[in-house]
């Protein structure tokens, strides 16, 4: 929790006449953030008051950001998340695949599953957290005994491939000799699936196979098996039904593209290093 510091800029005699306090303070950027949501021309005094807070202090690291870019700083330094007040429904472009198709999908899967175990039990394990609304749709519909666990991986661009994802949430329940279902939300590359199967299977499970809600077998750079597939979709950035752009639209009942202009400004002003379609390509 961000204790607020204020720091004296100006003094009537040996009295302080004016403080200057930050709004934020990121720790791992030693950076002090003053956000303000006014049109440039409106902020000449916020300007003024860390013009003055440069001067008398020059070793504290501060920046004034405007709406364009501090969620943007936010978001990759891991405070995450653009307010739910700023979604916006022209954000939103085509919807691929309604709250109907959803329904009947994951039914239609979830039977699947149930015919080829029965007589067996399983382990659900999904990948958090865009999995969430799919795999609670699922878990509801199959009728099979079963268990349910949690991944969670952190992805890194730039790196290496096989450097690229390192899982941050291990699984609790102990797999060697049960049948695994991982359940994904969505596959692109299959370098993310590969580097979990690889770490499942060591652990010795009878059986694995992968569940994913939505499928994009174009972009395919590592040949993974995927054995149940809800929906094959184009290249656009899709939200909705638990996916997310900066923890929004997740709660969306659809699944639709977003719209290039909420995500282009941000790849760019990062050089794609924090990108969604880097990002999303890790997977």
């Amino acid at each position: 929790m961000y204790e607020p510091v204020s720091f004296p800029i100006a003094w009537d005699g040996t009295k302080v006449s004016e403080m200057f306090t930050p709004d934020f303070y990121l720790p791992e950027h030693d950076l002090y953030i003053e956000l303000t949501t006014m049109k440039q021309s409106l902020v000449t005094p916020k300007n003024r008051k860390l013009r003055m807070l440069r001067e008398i202090y020059p070793d504290v690291n501060v920046r004034l950001l405007y709406r364009k870019d501090y969620q943007q700083l936010l978001a990759k330094a891991g405070y995450g998340a653009l307010e739910v007040q700023h979604l916006r429904k022209e954000d939103i472009g085509q919807i691929l695949i309604s709250p109907v198709e959803l329904e009947t999908r994951v039914r239609a899967l979830a039977r699947k599953i149930s015919r080829d175990y029965k007589g067996r039990s399983i382990v659900l394990v999904g990948v958090l957290k865009g999995v969430t609304f799919f795999l609670a749709d699922l878990a509801r519909q199959i009728k099979v005994p079963f268990v349910i666990d949690y991944l969670d991986l952190r992805r890194f661009a730039g790196a290496q491939p096989r450097e690229r994802v390192r899982i941050a949430r291990d699984i609790d329940y102990p797999i060697a000799g049960r049948h695994v279902v991982l359940v994904e939300d969505i596959v692109n590359t299959g370098l993310t699936l590969d580097y979990v199967l690889s770490e499942l299977r060591e652990r010795g499970p009878e059986s694995i196979e992968v569940v994913t809600l939505l499928d994009r077998p174009g972009r395919r750079l590592v040949k993974v098996p995927v054995r149940y597939v809800g929906f094959q979709i184009p290249n656009d950035y899709v939200v909705g039904y638990g996916l997310d752009y900066r923890e929004l639209y997740r709660n969306l009942p659809f699944i639709c593209a977003l719209k290039a202009s909420v995500f282009e400004l941000a790849a760019g002003a990062q050089a794609g290093a924090g990108s969604p379609t880097v990002l999303e390509d890790l997977k």
